[in-house]
């Protein structure tokens, strides 16, 4: 029986296997995992149909593969050859080597990033196949899935090359390299501007110090701030629609419904799932979405459908220590939002007073190409007010 890479999603026609969780000759039942395939959005699981025993593994840890395409063999459990484990050889006994038929192209791209001649190796696979979980394997200090059939002769370094200085080559995600590619495209692709402000956040710290443990007995939750910029935006979105849009050829689709994405780090970047119909949801339900998938991005676990659909973005630098940012657009949207972090300042009350006031700079970051510098502001002052006035947000809905 064949394994193949199933039906991703609309938008995926291909992944990069990042591990097998089986090995050749483990018996497997039904629904049992097989293989994590990581995507330019989430990992993906790909679970056994039938019972059977793993019998050939044809594409390795690392490899870029297609949906469709064949990735290893099963048998039934009845028919599954007996795999006896082999007696330890002496250690004088050589390892034989299988001469280079073939490099896959994962593997011909790692070789060539990490200077590794292919024509100078061979390799143990029983078919003679070199793949990246093996160059990877040789490189990390394991036993070497290929070895020099003779020692490369020296290059010297280019003149004023740097010699001898401690390097780290690091391949990058599939992931990153997506995340790389759209950042660059919509910066090429968007008329981009940010505007700033700054907001007074003494009344949001007093709601949260009064309330937070009849909120947290309530919901299970902490009040944080994301609720209340989450509800800020939307109450300025419903004032100023266009940044709530989209450009489809030479219209604008303004969207009556407001899906809020959340900007997320994690260990492979930054992941925006999106709370749906955040518009009706209450504090509560808004801390525990928003909770709930953070702890799901972080943990690899976000589906598809959780990424998919927002109409606009807010990020969070403050808890890094960002002080100011240009958030970048999250593309189709026209609109993100940036907050920063909380710091004393002294500020004017009234002329003739001072007062440290917890103060943070927010960012606006807008597609210039629909959304006029007018909006923009305006949008980032409807913010501002709402958030200084918590009591606000309730009356907004």
């Amino acid at each position: 029986m064949e394994i193949k890479v199933p039906e991703l999603a609309e938008s995926i026609s291909e992944g990069t296997i990042l591990r097998w969780a089986r090995a050749v000759g483990d018996r497997v039942s039904p629904r049992d995992l097989l293989i994590e395939l990581e995507t330019d959005k989430v990992n993906m699981e790909v679970l056994a149909e039938q019972a059977g025993v793993l019998v050939q593994i044809l594409r390795g840890t690392g490899e870029t593969v297609r949906v469709g395409e064949v990735i290893g063999i099963m048998s039934a459990v009845d028919d599954a050859p007996v795999i006896t484990p082999a007696a330890p050889a002496p250690e004088t006994t050589p390892v034989t080597l299988h001469p280079v038929a073939v490099a896959t192209p994962a593997a011909r791209r790692w070789a060539r990033e990490n200077g590794v001649d292919l024509a100078a190796m061979q390799s143990r696979d029983p078919f003679g196949r070199i793949s990246v979980g093996g160059l990877q394997a040789g490189a990390g200090g394991t036993a070497p899935a290929v070895a020099p059939l003779e020692p490369a002769a020296a290059t010297p370094a280019p003149e004023g090359a740097l010699t001898e200085k401690p390097v780290q080559r690091i391949s990058m995600t599939r992931r990153r390299q997506t995340i790389a590619e759209r950042l660059v495209r919509v910066q090429q692709t968007a008329a981009m501007l940010t505007t700033f402000n700054e907001v007074d956040m003494t009344a949001i710290l007093a709601v949260r110090r009064r309330r937070q443990e009849q909120f947290l007995k309530r919901y299970q939750v902490k009040l944080g701030f994301m609720s209340f910029f989450t509800k800020a935006v939307i109450g300025a979105l419903k004032a100023y629609p266009v940044l709530n849009a989209e450009i489809q050829g030479n219209e604008i689709l303004i969207k009556r419904y407001y899906d809020i994405g959340v900007a997320v780090s994690t260990a492979e970047g930054l992941v925006v799932p999106v709370v749906r119909t955040a518009d009706q949801l209450s504090f509560g339900a808004l801390e525990s979405e928003i909770a709930r998938l953070a702890e799901a991005a972080r943990g690899n676990q976000l589906k598809l459908s959780d990424l998919q659909g927002g109409t606009f973005t807010i990020t969070n630098g403050g808890i890094f220590g960002s002080m100011l940012s240009t958030p970048i657009l999250n593309p189709p949207q026209v609109g993100i939002l940036g907050m920063h972090q909380i710091q004393l300042r002294p500020v004017a009350i009234g002329e003739e007073r001072m007062e440290n006031r917890p103060m943070m700079y927010v960012a606006l970051s807008y597609d210039h190409r629909i959304v006029d510098g007018k909006e923009a502001v305006s949008f980032l002052v409807k913010v501002k007010e709402l958030l200084e006035d918590p009591e606000a947000l309730l009356l907004e809905g």
